[in-house]
Protein backbone atom coordinates (compact mmCIF):
# COMPACT_ATOMS: atom_id res chain seq x y z
CA UNK A 1 0.00 0.00 0.00
CA UNK A 2 1.03 3.24 -1.12
CA UNK A 3 1.71 6.07 2.08
CA UNK A 4 -1.02 8.39 0.90
CA UNK A 5 -3.21 5.29 0.18
CA UNK A 6 -3.11 4.72 4.11
CA UNK A 7 -2.91 8.63 4.81
CA UNK A 8 -6.27 8.96 2.70
CA UNK A 9 -7.31 5.71 4.49
CA UNK A 10 -6.53 6.88 8.13
CA UNK A 11 -8.05 10.74 7.07
CA UNK A 12 -11.39 9.05 5.99
CA UNK A 13 -11.88 6.77 8.91
CA UNK A 14 -11.04 8.97 11.14
CA UNK A 15 -14.05 11.57 9.66
CA UNK A 16 -16.43 8.99 9.21
CA UNK A 17 -15.98 7.48 12.85
CA UNK A 18 -16.43 11.47 13.77
CA UNK A 19 -19.23 12.17 12.41
CA UNK A 20 -21.52 8.48 13.70
CA UNK A 21 -19.94 9.25 16.96
CA UNK A 22 -21.11 13.21 16.83
CA UNK A 23 -24.61 11.94 15.87
CA UNK A 24 -25.20 9.09 18.24
CA UNK A 25 -24.35 11.81 20.98
CA UNK A 26 -26.90 13.66 18.95
CA UNK A 27 -29.57 11.09 19.16
CA UNK A 28 -28.57 9.95 23.12
CA UNK A 29 -28.87 13.52 24.48
CA UNK A 30 -32.42 14.32 22.09
CA UNK A 31 -33.79 11.40 23.68
CA UNK A 32 -32.60 11.37 27.10
CA UNK A 33 -34.37 14.74 27.41
CA UNK A 34 -37.45 13.70 25.44
CA UNK A 35 -39.80 13.37 28.56
CA UNK A 36 -39.30 17.24 29.97
CA UNK A 37 -39.18 20.25 28.71
CA UNK A 38 -36.30 22.73 29.63
CA UNK A 39 -37.57 24.91 32.50
CA UNK A 40 -37.00 28.34 29.85
CA UNK A 41 -39.70 26.87 27.29
CA UNK A 42 -42.20 25.03 29.57
CA UNK A 43 -44.76 28.40 29.66
CA UNK A 44 -44.12 28.51 25.93
CA UNK A 45 -43.90 25.17 24.46
CA UNK A 46 -46.25 22.17 24.99
CA UNK A 47 -44.67 18.70 25.73
CA UNK A 48 -46.36 17.45 22.54
CA UNK A 49 -44.93 20.24 20.48
CA UNK A 50 -41.12 19.47 22.34
CA UNK A 51 -42.07 15.55 21.89
CA UNK A 52 -42.61 16.01 17.98
CA UNK A 53 -39.42 17.84 18.04
CA UNK A 54 -37.49 15.36 19.48
CA UNK A 55 -38.37 12.46 17.40
CA UNK A 56 -37.89 14.95 14.36
CA UNK A 57 -34.30 15.24 14.81
CA UNK A 58 -33.89 12.00 15.99
CA UNK A 59 -35.00 10.85 12.84
CA UNK A 60 -33.11 13.02 10.78
CA UNK A 61 -30.24 12.41 12.64
CA UNK A 62 -30.29 8.46 12.02
CA UNK A 63 -31.14 9.35 8.16
CA UNK A 64 -27.58 11.03 8.69
CA UNK A 65 -26.07 7.79 10.29
CA UNK A 66 -26.98 5.88 7.02
CA UNK A 67 -26.01 7.99 4.92
CA UNK A 68 -22.10 8.43 6.35
CA UNK A 69 -21.03 5.44 5.64
CA UNK A 70 -22.46 5.29 2.24
CA UNK A 71 -21.28 8.41 1.18
CA UNK A 72 -17.83 6.79 2.23
CA UNK A 73 -18.12 4.12 0.24
CA UNK A 74 -19.23 6.09 -2.68
CA UNK A 75 -15.65 8.03 -2.34
CA UNK A 76 -13.82 4.19 -1.99
CA UNK A 77 -15.74 3.31 -5.69
CA UNK A 78 -14.38 6.38 -7.14
CA UNK A 79 -11.11 6.44 -5.88
CA UNK A 80 -9.70 3.35 -5.27
CA UNK A 81 -12.18 1.14 -6.67
CA UNK A 82 -11.34 2.94 -9.80
CA UNK A 83 -14.16 4.48 -10.86
CA UNK A 84 -12.95 8.09 -11.65
CA UNK A 85 -10.16 6.34 -13.91
CA UNK A 86 -12.81 4.42 -15.54
CA UNK A 87 -14.86 7.41 -16.07
CA UNK A 88 -11.52 9.34 -17.46
CA UNK A 89 -11.04 5.94 -19.77
CA UNK A 90 -14.35 6.44 -21.23
CA UNK A 91 -13.79 10.11 -22.04
CA UNK A 92 -10.08 9.40 -23.51
CA UNK A 93 -11.15 6.47 -25.84
CA UNK A 94 -14.06 9.22 -27.37
CA UNK A 95 -12.43 12.02 -30.31
CA UNK A 96 -12.71 14.45 -27.53
CA UNK A 97 -9.78 16.98 -27.09
CA UNK A 98 -7.62 17.43 -23.28
CA UNK A 99 -9.53 20.34 -22.32
CA UNK A 100 -13.38 18.91 -23.52
CA UNK A 101 -12.85 15.90 -22.07
CA UNK A 102 -11.55 17.12 -18.81
CA UNK A 103 -14.52 19.52 -18.68
CA UNK A 104 -16.74 16.22 -19.73
CA UNK A 105 -14.94 14.17 -16.85
CA UNK A 106 -16.13 16.95 -14.41
CA UNK A 107 -19.52 17.41 -15.49
CA UNK A 108 -20.36 13.80 -15.06
CA UNK A 109 -19.12 13.37 -11.87
CA UNK A 110 -20.71 16.11 -10.42
CA UNK A 111 -24.49 15.02 -12.12
CA UNK A 112 -23.21 11.11 -11.18
CA UNK A 113 -22.47 11.77 -7.56
CA UNK A 114 -25.47 14.32 -7.14
CA UNK A 115 -27.86 11.24 -8.69
CA UNK A 116 -26.26 8.77 -6.38
CA UNK A 117 -27.08 10.28 -3.08
CA UNK A 118 -31.10 10.89 -4.82
CA UNK A 119 -32.40 8.11 -2.55
CA UNK A 120 -31.45 9.87 0.99
CA UNK A 121 -32.90 13.23 -0.87
CA UNK A 122 -36.15 11.76 -1.92
CA UNK A 123 -36.30 9.77 1.72
CA UNK A 124 -35.87 12.75 3.38
CA UNK A 125 -38.42 14.79 1.61
CA UNK A 126 -41.00 12.00 0.88
CA UNK A 127 -41.20 10.33 4.04
CA UNK A 128 -39.50 11.89 6.69
CA UNK A 129 -40.97 15.29 5.96
CA UNK A 130 -43.83 14.67 5.11
CA UNK A 131 -44.08 12.35 8.14
CA UNK A 132 -43.88 15.23 10.49
CA UNK A 133 -46.03 17.42 8.53
CA UNK A 134 -43.67 19.60 6.92
CA UNK A 135 -43.54 18.13 3.42
CA UNK A 136 -45.38 20.56 0.19
CA UNK A 137 -43.29 19.25 -2.35
CA UNK A 138 -45.00 17.63 -5.24
CA UNK A 139 -43.20 15.02 -7.40
CA UNK A 140 -43.60 17.71 -10.30
CA UNK A 141 -41.86 20.28 -8.18
CA UNK A 142 -38.71 18.14 -6.93
CA UNK A 143 -38.42 17.08 -10.68
CA UNK A 144 -38.70 20.35 -11.68
CA UNK A 145 -35.87 21.69 -9.18
CA UNK A 146 -33.32 18.87 -10.38
CA UNK A 147 -33.78 19.15 -14.01
CA UNK A 148 -33.36 23.46 -13.19
CA UNK A 149 -30.17 22.63 -11.24
CA UNK A 150 -28.97 20.30 -13.89
CA UNK A 151 -29.74 23.02 -16.61
CA UNK A 152 -27.63 25.99 -14.53
CA UNK A 153 -24.84 23.38 -14.07
CA UNK A 154 -24.18 22.59 -17.42
CA UNK A 155 -24.89 26.65 -18.60
CA UNK A 156 -22.61 27.88 -15.98
CA UNK A 157 -20.54 25.09 -15.00
CA UNK A 158 -19.64 24.11 -18.51
CA UNK A 159 -17.70 27.44 -19.74
CA UNK A 160 -16.17 27.65 -15.80
CA UNK A 161 -15.15 24.34 -15.81
CA UNK A 162 -13.34 25.23 -19.05
CA UNK A 163 -11.70 28.11 -18.39
CA UNK A 164 -10.52 26.85 -15.21
CA UNK A 165 -8.92 24.15 -16.68
CA UNK A 166 -7.33 26.36 -19.72
CA UNK A 167 -5.69 28.37 -16.58
CA UNK A 168 -4.40 25.16 -15.04
CA UNK A 169 -2.88 24.25 -18.32
CA UNK A 170 -1.37 27.53 -19.41
CA UNK A 171 -0.57 29.04 -16.06
CA UNK A 172 2.61 27.10 -15.03
CA UNK A 173 2.96 27.10 -11.50
CA UNK A 174 0.92 30.06 -10.47
CA UNK A 175 -1.52 28.36 -12.04
CA UNK A 176 -3.76 28.05 -8.38
CA UNK A 177 -3.59 31.55 -7.76
CA UNK A 178 -5.03 32.44 -11.55
CA UNK A 179 -8.22 30.07 -10.76
CA UNK A 180 -8.55 31.70 -7.16
CA UNK A 181 -9.00 34.95 -8.82
CA UNK A 182 -11.40 33.58 -11.31
CA UNK A 183 -13.51 31.09 -8.52
CA UNK A 184 -13.49 34.35 -6.27
CA UNK A 185 -14.83 36.49 -9.02
CA UNK A 186 -17.13 33.48 -9.88
CA UNK A 187 -18.38 33.84 -6.52
CA UNK A 188 -19.08 37.61 -6.51
CA UNK A 189 -20.56 37.52 -9.59
CA UNK A 190 -22.75 34.50 -8.11
CA UNK A 191 -23.61 36.89 -4.93
CA UNK A 192 -24.93 39.39 -7.08
CA UNK A 193 -27.07 37.35 -9.31
CA UNK A 194 -28.42 34.93 -7.36
CA UNK A 195 -31.35 37.05 -5.25
CA UNK A 196 -32.26 38.41 -9.07
CA UNK A 197 -32.07 36.22 -11.62
CA UNK A 198 -31.35 32.62 -9.89
CA UNK A 199 -33.37 32.25 -7.10
CA UNK A 200 -36.55 33.28 -8.90
CA UNK A 201 -36.01 30.67 -11.16
CA UNK A 202 -36.97 28.04 -8.17
CA UNK A 203 -39.51 30.35 -6.15
CA UNK A 204 -42.03 33.25 -6.87
CA UNK A 205 -40.87 36.38 -4.76
CA UNK A 206 -42.95 39.59 -4.42
CA UNK A 207 -42.84 42.71 -2.57
CA UNK A 208 -44.18 43.03 0.62
CA UNK A 209 -47.87 44.38 0.34
CA UNK A 210 -49.28 44.99 4.14
CA UNK A 211 -49.63 48.14 4.19
CA UNK A 212 -49.54 48.15 8.50
CA UNK A 213 -46.67 46.03 8.47
CA UNK A 214 -44.39 48.15 5.56
CA UNK A 215 -45.43 51.18 7.96
CA UNK A 216 -43.83 49.61 10.90
CA UNK A 217 -40.86 48.15 8.77
CA UNK A 218 -40.16 51.68 7.59
CA UNK A 219 -40.06 53.18 10.97
CA UNK A 220 -37.79 50.56 11.66
CA UNK A 221 -35.46 51.02 8.73
CA UNK A 222 -35.53 54.94 9.84
CA UNK A 223 -34.47 54.06 13.18
CA UNK A 224 -31.75 52.04 11.91
CA UNK A 225 -30.99 55.07 9.56
CA UNK A 226 -31.52 52.33 6.39
CA UNK A 227 -33.28 52.93 3.54
CA UNK A 228 -35.36 49.93 2.94
CA UNK A 229 -36.92 49.89 -1.10
CA UNK A 230 -37.50 46.17 -1.09
CA UNK A 231 -38.92 43.96 1.43
CA UNK A 232 -39.60 40.26 -0.36
CA UNK A 233 -41.75 37.75 0.50
CA UNK A 234 -40.85 33.71 -0.93
CA UNK A 235 -43.28 31.35 -1.76
CA UNK A 236 -41.39 28.57 1.15
CA UNK A 237 -44.75 26.90 1.27
CA UNK A 238 -44.32 25.80 -1.98
CA UNK A 239 -42.40 23.21 -0.96
CA UNK A 240 -42.21 23.03 3.17
CA UNK A 241 -44.47 24.66 6.07
CA UNK A 242 -40.78 25.43 7.55
CA UNK A 243 -40.52 29.31 8.55
CA UNK A 244 -37.45 31.65 7.71
CA UNK A 245 -35.86 35.12 6.54
CA UNK A 246 -32.38 35.83 5.04
CA UNK A 247 -30.26 38.39 3.96
CA UNK A 248 -28.73 38.10 0.59
CA UNK A 249 -27.11 40.09 -2.09
CA UNK A 250 -24.87 42.81 -2.12
CA UNK A 251 -25.08 46.58 -3.91
CA UNK A 252 -28.44 47.02 -5.58
CA UNK A 253 -29.49 43.43 -5.82
CA UNK A 254 -29.23 43.26 -1.61
CA UNK A 255 -32.71 41.76 -0.37
CA UNK A 256 -34.15 40.87 2.64
CA UNK A 257 -36.47 37.31 2.26
CA UNK A 258 -39.28 36.28 4.62
CA UNK A 259 -40.99 32.99 3.80
CA UNK A 260 -44.80 33.40 3.64
CA UNK A 261 -45.11 30.35 6.05
CA UNK A 262 -43.11 32.79 8.70
CA UNK A 263 -45.13 36.01 8.01
CA UNK A 264 -48.38 33.85 8.55
CA UNK A 265 -47.29 32.39 11.79
CA UNK A 266 -46.08 35.46 13.50
CA UNK A 267 -47.49 38.91 14.59
CA UNK A 268 -46.50 42.17 13.63
CA UNK A 269 -44.40 43.25 16.37
CA UNK A 270 -42.50 39.47 15.60
CA UNK A 271 -41.76 40.22 12.34
CA UNK A 272 -39.98 43.73 13.31
CA UNK A 273 -38.00 41.99 15.57
CA UNK A 274 -36.79 39.50 13.40
CA UNK A 275 -36.22 42.25 10.48
CA UNK A 276 -34.04 44.05 13.18
CA UNK A 277 -32.09 40.69 13.45
CA UNK A 278 -31.97 40.48 9.40
CA UNK A 279 -30.93 44.41 9.42
CA UNK A 280 -28.26 43.74 12.16
CA UNK A 281 -26.55 41.17 9.54
CA UNK A 282 -26.84 43.78 7.21
CA UNK A 283 -25.33 46.44 9.34
CA UNK A 284 -22.55 44.48 10.76
CA UNK A 285 -21.46 43.44 7.24
CA UNK A 286 -21.55 40.06 7.63
CA UNK A 287 -21.99 38.74 3.82
CA UNK A 288 -18.62 40.60 2.75
CA UNK A 289 -17.29 39.39 5.83
CA UNK A 290 -18.50 35.25 5.11
CA UNK A 291 -17.15 35.92 1.02
CA UNK A 292 -13.87 37.17 2.61
CA UNK A 293 -13.79 33.96 4.57
CA UNK A 294 -15.05 31.74 2.12
CA UNK A 295 -11.87 33.30 -0.35
CA UNK A 296 -8.98 32.67 2.10
CA UNK A 297 -10.36 29.26 2.45
CA UNK A 298 -10.37 28.71 -1.40
CA UNK A 299 -7.00 30.44 -1.47
CA UNK A 300 -5.77 28.06 0.93
CA UNK A 301 -7.47 24.34 -1.26
CA UNK A 302 -6.29 25.81 -4.36
CA UNK A 303 -2.64 26.35 -3.04
CA UNK A 304 -2.71 22.77 -1.70
CA UNK A 305 -4.02 21.22 -4.76
CA UNK A 306 -1.75 23.13 -6.86
CA UNK A 307 1.18 21.54 -4.82
CA UNK A 308 -0.59 18.03 -5.07
CA UNK A 309 -0.98 18.21 -9.19
CA UNK A 310 2.73 17.88 -9.76
CA UNK A 311 2.64 14.62 -7.27
CA UNK A 312 2.97 11.25 -9.28
CA UNK A 313 1.48 9.57 -5.40
CA UNK A 314 -1.33 11.75 -5.11
CA UNK A 315 -2.89 10.07 -8.61
CA UNK A 316 -1.56 6.90 -8.01
CA UNK A 317 -2.07 7.30 -4.36
CA UNK A 318 -5.66 7.42 -5.17
CA UNK A 319 -6.16 4.93 -8.00
CA UNK A 320 -5.16 7.07 -11.33
CA UNK A 321 -3.20 5.67 -13.72
CA UNK A 322 -2.97 8.77 -15.89
CA UNK A 323 -2.19 11.82 -13.95
CA UNK A 324 -3.52 15.24 -15.77
CA UNK A 325 -4.67 18.43 -14.15
CA UNK A 326 -8.54 17.99 -14.51
CA UNK A 327 -8.11 14.35 -12.74
CA UNK A 328 -6.07 16.24 -9.68
CA UNK A 329 -9.38 18.78 -9.76
CA UNK A 330 -11.51 16.00 -9.73
CA UNK A 331 -9.62 14.11 -6.86
CA UNK A 332 -9.56 17.46 -5.14
CA UNK A 333 -13.21 17.72 -5.15
CA UNK A 334 -14.48 14.35 -3.87
CA UNK A 335 -11.79 14.49 -0.60
CA UNK A 336 -12.42 17.85 -0.13
CA UNK A 337 -15.28 16.99 2.38
CA UNK A 338 -13.84 14.41 4.12
CA UNK A 339 -11.33 16.98 5.69
CA UNK A 340 -14.09 19.87 6.07
CA UNK A 341 -15.50 18.08 8.88
CA UNK A 342 -12.62 18.84 11.08
CA UNK A 343 -12.76 23.15 10.59
CA UNK A 344 -16.32 22.62 11.11
CA UNK A 345 -16.39 24.12 14.71
CA UNK A 346 -14.69 26.83 13.34
CA UNK A 347 -17.36 28.19 10.69
CA UNK A 348 -19.74 27.56 13.21
CA UNK A 349 -18.25 29.52 15.81
CA UNK A 350 -17.85 32.58 13.68
CA UNK A 351 -21.05 31.91 12.19
CA UNK A 352 -22.95 31.96 15.58
CA UNK A 353 -20.83 35.14 16.71
CA UNK A 354 -22.66 36.59 13.34
CA UNK A 355 -25.78 35.57 14.77
CA UNK A 356 -25.64 36.83 18.80
CA UNK A 357 -24.25 40.36 16.68
CA UNK A 358 -27.50 40.70 14.66
CA UNK A 359 -29.32 39.78 18.04
CA UNK A 360 -27.30 43.06 20.05
CA UNK A 361 -28.63 44.65 17.00
CA UNK A 362 -31.74 43.81 16.90
CA UNK A 363 -32.14 44.09 20.79
CA UNK A 364 -30.68 47.82 20.50
CA UNK A 365 -33.51 48.63 18.15
CA UNK A 366 -36.74 46.73 18.47
CA UNK A 367 -38.47 44.81 21.35
CA UNK A 368 -36.19 42.13 22.27
CA UNK A 369 -38.70 40.44 24.16
CA UNK A 370 -40.93 40.02 20.77
CA UNK A 371 -37.72 38.42 19.22
CA UNK A 372 -37.53 36.02 21.79
CA UNK A 373 -41.61 35.27 21.41
CA UNK A 374 -40.44 35.09 17.47
CA UNK A 375 -37.98 32.66 18.06
CA UNK A 376 -39.92 30.48 20.42
CA UNK A 377 -42.71 30.49 17.90
CA UNK A 378 -39.77 29.28 14.70
CA UNK A 379 -38.61 26.70 16.97
CA UNK A 380 -42.11 25.20 17.77
CA UNK A 381 -43.42 25.47 14.14
CA UNK A 382 -39.83 23.79 12.67
CA UNK A 383 -39.78 21.19 15.05
CA UNK A 384 -36.19 22.37 16.19
CA UNK A 385 -34.69 20.67 19.10
CA UNK A 386 -34.41 22.27 22.49
CA UNK A 387 -31.82 20.18 23.80
CA UNK A 388 -29.36 19.13 21.14
CA UNK A 389 -26.05 17.86 22.19
CA UNK A 390 -23.25 20.74 22.49
CA UNK A 391 -20.59 19.02 20.96
CA UNK A 392 -22.60 18.24 17.75
CA UNK A 393 -23.90 21.96 17.44
CA UNK A 394 -20.59 22.68 17.98
CA UNK A 395 -19.96 21.21 14.84
CA UNK A 396 -22.72 21.38 12.91
CA UNK A 397 -25.24 24.15 14.16
CA UNK A 398 -24.95 27.63 12.31
CA UNK A 399 -27.20 29.06 15.09
CA UNK A 400 -27.02 29.04 18.70
CA UNK A 401 -28.18 26.38 20.67
CA UNK A 402 -32.15 27.78 21.59
CA UNK A 403 -31.57 27.62 25.24
CA UNK A 404 -28.28 30.13 25.22
CA UNK A 405 -29.45 31.89 22.77
CA UNK A 406 -32.63 33.26 24.72
CA UNK A 407 -30.19 33.28 27.73
CA UNK A 408 -28.04 36.02 25.97
CA UNK A 409 -31.62 37.78 24.46
CA UNK A 410 -33.19 38.01 27.83
CA UNK A 411 -29.89 39.24 29.06
CA UNK A 412 -29.74 42.30 27.02
CA UNK A 413 -33.38 42.91 27.79
CA UNK A 414 -32.08 43.30 31.56
CA UNK A 415 -29.18 44.95 30.97
CA UNK A 416 -27.01 41.77 31.66
CA UNK A 417 -25.31 41.66 28.51
CA UNK A 418 -23.43 44.34 27.08
CA UNK A 419 -25.06 45.93 23.82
Amino acid sequence: MEFFTGFFLCFLFASLSLELWLGTRQIVRVRSHRAAIPEDFKASISLENHQKAADYTITKTRLNLLALPYGALLLLAWTLGGGIDLLDGLWRASDVSGLFRGTGVLLCLLVASAVLRLPFTLYGTFVIEERFGFNRTTAAVFLSDCLKSLLLLLAIGTPLICFVLWLMETSEGSWWLHVWGVWTCFLLLNLWLYPRFIAPLFNKFTLLKDETLKVRIGQLAERCGLVLKEIFVMDGSRRSSHGNAYFTGFGRNKRIVFFDTLLTGLGAEEIEAVLAHELGHFNCHHVPKLFVASAILALAGLMTLGWLADTHWFYSGLGVSAPSKYMALALFILIVPMFMIFIHPLTSLLSRRFEYEADRYAAANSDVGMLVQALVKLYQDNASTLTPDHLYSTFYHSHPPPAIRLARLKGLAAGLVNL
